[in-house]
């Protein structure tokens, strides 16, 4: 954890396929880009940002997510997700995350994440025995 520092960014582009929009994830009547679709590349971004930060064994995992949907997107159009690293709390990190298409915001927010140990966080959800 030591090598966390606030700053680490996160970047990631994709197309808006059929499988992301509303009316694929049933979140909505029309096809465009789903809220539950950019909300989840937002954290994927901010998940992959400090991944090479964690010692072996240890992952983050999403507890919260505060996101305004500002504007909707088509197929077929890229969306650049984006995410900063702004707090970190012992294991809690905080991150600015945003959606772009092109040069227009689509859509921001805070996402916080939690570092945990792989084994003992399966081990207790499972109620496994922690080697």
């Amino acid at each position: 954890m030591s090598n966390l520092i606030p700053g680490i960014e996160g970047f990631h582009e994709v197309p808006v396929t059929h499988s992301m929009l509303a009316t694929a994830y049933g979140s909505g009547a029309i096809e465009v880009l789903a809220t539950p679709a950019m909300v989840a590349l937002m954290e994927k971004t901010a998940m992959d940002s400090v991944a090479s930060y964690l010692p072996e064994g240890q992952t983050t995992v999403g507890t919260e997510v505060h996101v305004s949907h500002l504007k909707a997107t088509r197929p077929g159009k890229k969306v650049s997700f984006r995410s900063v690293l702004t707090l970190i709390d012992g294991r809690q990190l905080v991150f600015n995350v945003e959606a772009l298409e092109g040069e227009t915001l689509i859509g921001s927010g805070t996402h916080t994440r939690f570092i945990v140990d792989i084994e003992r966080f399966l081990g207790k959800i499972y109620k496994l025995p922690i080697k």
